[in-house]
């Protein structure tokens, strides 16, 4: 397909993730995509820290593979669980240990190089990706859609027959079609930067993330992704009063690692290599996923919180779900958003969404850091973590607020 072509089947706002993957499964079904990327790849991005699940959905675009390749030549860093730690106590999660069968491992990458690979995986495979391309405006009419777009060599419309925005944070839709609502998550702030990391700690495992507790304020945590190639990604998370106004991010992120025993060792020698930069009021919902000729992919649609790394496979989950539905509508077959990509998605991150408040609420850390829990809990639990979210097998799935509550209580009543 020509660049300067003026139609297209379907058009994804964003090469990210969830925009390469929903493309890629399209055009594998025969139909005509275009994805229009604001920004030019390799670019930084973060949700460094995959989870097993996501190499499920890659799987069925043929990226796995490519991805698997990749890290044995070029070293994307093992990954097989994530390991905590509050106050001298530590505790971790192997994912290969889990209810749910599938894969139990996967990679910490930079998203950069990771997020280039999906999407020129998804171009060699025939999607047509217009990089420096920015949607400005989407009319609706009874032929299709009309998109305005943006682009250093002019503007122009294109004409196409549906939209999958997955444009991630920038969030294209929801904002041209007033569909963003306030999230039921309270406002955090977030400081991060990449880290020459200087690790010589033996007890450290680079084959998990490390997530570490504030030692007195317990909804303040940090994460530590090591990569493998020495460098690792640092951050800390908590509500904006808790951290100084009067401070810059750098400032902010590193008197915070300070005040954390445990990670100011294991980061003696580290030292920034990029400028430490600030995420705040991410958290985010929308009215609706999906209309007569759009979806909300990822974090277009709903973003909860970077605490379990649940953000790239949920966007995986939104591609792999919304991809045969709109290989009904287009084909004038029985197409049912609701049912077949709406409900389904929610289901899982309503189950992540009830993780996430129990970890700020400290009843999840009280789960986490107990140390008699028993063996198939644990791995209930694990397969959560390790992205098996939408597993209806799985108690936890299914109810968990409710058993979540009841093990948070008996973690609390039986002495320690």
């Amino acid at each position: 397909m020509n660049k300067n072509d003026s139609t297209t089947d379907i058009v994804v706002i964003g090469a990210g993730p969830s925009g390469a993957l929903a493309s890629a499964l399209l055009q594998q079904k025969g139909w005509q995509v275009t994805v229009l990327e604001g920004q030019h790849f390799p670019r930084f991005s973060i949700g460094e820290s995959l989870l097993p699940q996501c190499m499920h959905f890659l799987a069925e675009a043929g990226m796995d593979k490519v991805i698997d390749e990749h890290a044995l030549k070029c070293g994307f860093q093992f990954k097989n669980g994530a390991a905590f730690h509050h106050n001298g106590v530590d505790t971790a999660i192997d994912f290969t240990d889990k209810f749910t069968q599938g894969r139990g491992t996967t990679y910490q990458v930079k998203r950069a190089p990771f997020d280039k690979l999906l999407a020129d995986t998804a171009a060699a495979q025939g999607v047509n990706i217009r990089y420096g391309h920015r949607v400005t405006g989407f009319v609706e009419h009874e032929r299709g859609v009309t998109l305005s777009v943006s682009a250093s060599d002019g503007d122009y419309e294109l004409e196409t027959r549906f939209v999958l925005d997955a444009s991630g944070f920038g969030r294209v839709l929801p904002r041209l079609l007033e569909l963003e609502k306030p999230s039921s998550l309270p406002t955090r702030t977030a400081h991060f930067c990449h880290i020459q990391d200087g690790i010589i700690d033996e007890r450290f495992d680079r084959d998990k993330i490390l997530i570490s507790v504030h030692p007195q304020h317990r909804d303040i945590w940090y994460w530590l992704i090591p990569f493998s190639d020495g460098t690792a990604s640092l951050g800390v998370v908590g509500e904006p009063t808790l951290f100084d106004d009067n401070l810059s991010a750098s400032e902010n992120l590193w008197k915070r690692v300070k005040e954390e025993p445990n990670l100011a060792q294991v980061l003696a020698q580290a030292r920034p290599i990029n400028e430490v930069q600030t995420l705040g009021g991410y958290s985010a919902d929308v009215k609706s996923l999906y209309g007569k000729r759009f979806a909300l992919l990822g974090n277009a649609g709903e973003f909860l919180d970077p605490v379990f790394s649940s953000g790239v496979t949920i966007a995986l989950k939104s591609a792999s779900l919304v991809a045969p539905v709109v290989d009904a509508y287009l084909k004038g077959e029985n197409a049912d958003f609701e049912t077949q990509f709406a409900l389904p998605l929610k289901q899982g991150v309503e189950c992540f969404k009830t993780f996430v408040n129990a970890w700020y609420d400290t009843r999840f850390q009280d789960v986490i850091f107990y140390p008699h829990q028993g063996q198939d809990i644990r791995r209930m639990i694990s397969a959560i973590l390790a992205g098996y979210a939408w597993d209806v097998e799985n108690p936890y799935v299914v109810q968990s607020e409710r058993r979540l509550n009841v093990l948070a209580q008996l973690c609390k009543m039986e002495p320690s």
